[in-house]
């Protein structure tokens, strides 16, 4: 049983709700990383998605963007991600941990090695926004050999026919986007995400975790009370990146970027013990 599946079995069975964040490897620096996934954890992470830089994010909004702008000006791979899992693991066996990130450094690695190094760093899944489930059969026969789940998005532009497809090939959690767009735009239209969760749920029993547009604990409340999980991303590399920008020391910024998943976790757990 993969490490997704484990937490989110445990999460169910204790009524509550997974807060995931997101992060740039690699932003605001790498020797923060590790550091910071550890921090986010103890705030109240259930499980951790780690983005892979890269130079043409296509569907990030301009927040997400800069911290990939400046996590490759840091020097940071794929191979250099990997390597944050692995440091990350000396201390954490059990918090799951996503990468995501976009085809063109998998396919240059080759799936059979990525599949390899992925497992070997402690990877549990893998999201590849721009890889459609149509083409991800060679990719996944090596996934699913060393036991890493590939997770898809489902966005509110998804043909309802095409959801059956997706959810064929995925495994782990079904990640919703909530609002059209980048990440980042947009505001919540929960009564659209319920009516979306609902086609998804119609054809898969795999958790649906819900993000792009959580920024704060009442957003992230209001999700939660539909969904299996809330994923929080922009706002905390926006509230380090402001932080910085108006004057802060690096640590102080992650400070305030901690609080806020502290914030958001609380959020989360009134919505997860209400009767």
């Amino acid at each position: 049983m993969s490490r997704l599946q484990t937490r989110y079995d445990a999460l169910r069975t204790a009524d509550k709700k997974a807060v995931v964040p997101y992060i740039v490897a690699g932003d605001p620096s790498v020797g923060a990383t590790v550091p910071l996934m550890h921090r986010l954890v103890a705030a109240g992470a259930d499980v951790l998605e780690l983005g892979v830089p890269f130079s043409d994010p296509m569907s990030e909004g301009p927040v997400i963007q800069l911290g990939h702008e400046r996590a490759l000006e840091n020097g940071v791979s794929l191979r250099g991600v990997l390597a944050m899992v692995s440091a990350f693991r000396e201390e954490d066996t059990e918090t799951p941990v996503v990468v995501m990130g976009y085809a063109n450094p998998v396919e240059r690695m080759g799936h059979e090695a990525f599949a390899d190094a992925c497992a070997s760093a402690g990877v549990d899944g893998v999201i590849t926004v721009d890889l459609p489930p149509e083409e991800v059969d060679g990719l996944n026969e090596h996934l699913i050999r060393v036991g890493i789940d590939n997770i898809f998005l489902i966005s509110p532009t998804t043909p309802d026919e095409r959801i059956s497809t997706i959810v064929s090939r995925a495994s782990g959690f079904i990640y919703y986007v909530a609002v059209k767009g980048v990440t980042g735009a947009g505001n919540l239209d929960v009564a659209d995400v319920r009516h979306h969760l609902g086609l998804i749920r119609a054809v898969s029993s795999l958790p649906v975790a819900v993000g792009f547009g959580i920024k704060d604990a009442a957003s992230a409340s209001n999700v939660a009370a539909i969904a299996d999980g809330v994923v929080v991303g922009s706002a905390l590399i926006d509230t380090i990146a402001q932080g910085i920008a108006n004057g802060d020391t690096e640590a102080a910024a992650i400070d305030k970027a901690v609080a806020l998943l502290t914030d958001i976790r609380a959020g989360v757990n009134k919505v997860a013990s209400a009767p």
